[in-house]
């Protein structure tokens, strides 16, 4: 049930990846059927296993209707996958099956507060950024972050700490933990921190170890170079 799940799954097929506070939201759309929708799931999940690996998934599976069954089954591959299913959404035609499942039938709203209209947000048209995840506080060690996107730290990544995400890694103190950045195989990602001596440094599919002691703490960007990780000092300029 662990072997790499390959074909089925039709072209039209998409699963799209997002991060939500209670882990990754995967949306699937263009299946004609549950047998084809999850091996889509199953088949996006290995291209990129690390970045899977103890995360927790909400499943939006539109207008089909997957037995109570097939969502069990489904959620014991995951599990042997290291990938906890907790939330399937769709219609109301699947949430008894859902709910027979012993799974979720919606997800959590991100804040109690009510939604905030266009006149509560000031818009600055002359900036164009990207979505991330701020982490304020040091991750310390057996702590481990997973993120469909970038993710700012505001502290330190201690040793025995991880961060993966698809996108850029920002550390605001002393990266001393793994850094996994551009998971999703993007290897135009970058890692940079005030202090960069990562365990270990990975960009797509590309590995680093930190070198040995170093001498004075510098800010550094970490990047693919000539089909390598390089690092050098970071000065601001723009990481992507």
């Amino acid at each position: 049930m662990g072997e790499k799940v390959i074909g089925a799954a039709s072209p039209a097929t998409t699963v799209s990846i997002k991060g939500i506070r209670d882990g990754l939201l995967l949306t699937v759309r263009g299946a004609a059927s549950w047998d084809e929708a999850a091996v889509a799931v199953l088949n996006r999940i290995d291209q990129t296993a690390d970045f899977f690996r103890g995360a927790r998934v909400a499943l939006d599976v539109g207008d089909l209707e997957p037995e109570a069954e097939a969502l069990a089954g489904l959620r014991q591959v995951l599990a042997e996958r290291r990938v906890t299913l907790w939330t399937v959404l769709g219609t109301d035609a699947i949430t008894t099956a859902t709910q027979a499942a012993g799974l979720n039938v919606a997800i959590p709203a991100t804040s109690p507060d009510a939604p905030k209209t266009d006149e509560d947000v000031e818009f600055i048209h002359e900036e164009v950024g990207e979505a991330a995840l701020l982490v304020s506080h040091t991750l310390r060690s057996g702590r481990s972050v997973r993120y469909a996107g970038h993710v700012v730290v505001m502290g330190d990544v201690n040793p025995g700490a991880e961060i993966v995400a698809t996108g850029n890694i920002v550390v605001w103190g002393r990266l001393r933990g793994v850094a996994h950045a551009g998971a999703d195989g993007d290897e135009r990602a970058v890692v940079c921190a005030l202090d960069l001596q990562p365990t270990q440094l990975r960009i797509a599919g590309k590995i680093a170890t930190a070198p040995g002691p170093a001498g004075q703490p510098q800010p550094e960007i970490a990047r693919v170079r000539d089909d390598r990780i390089v690092a050098e000092r970071w000065s601001g300029t723009r990481a992507r």
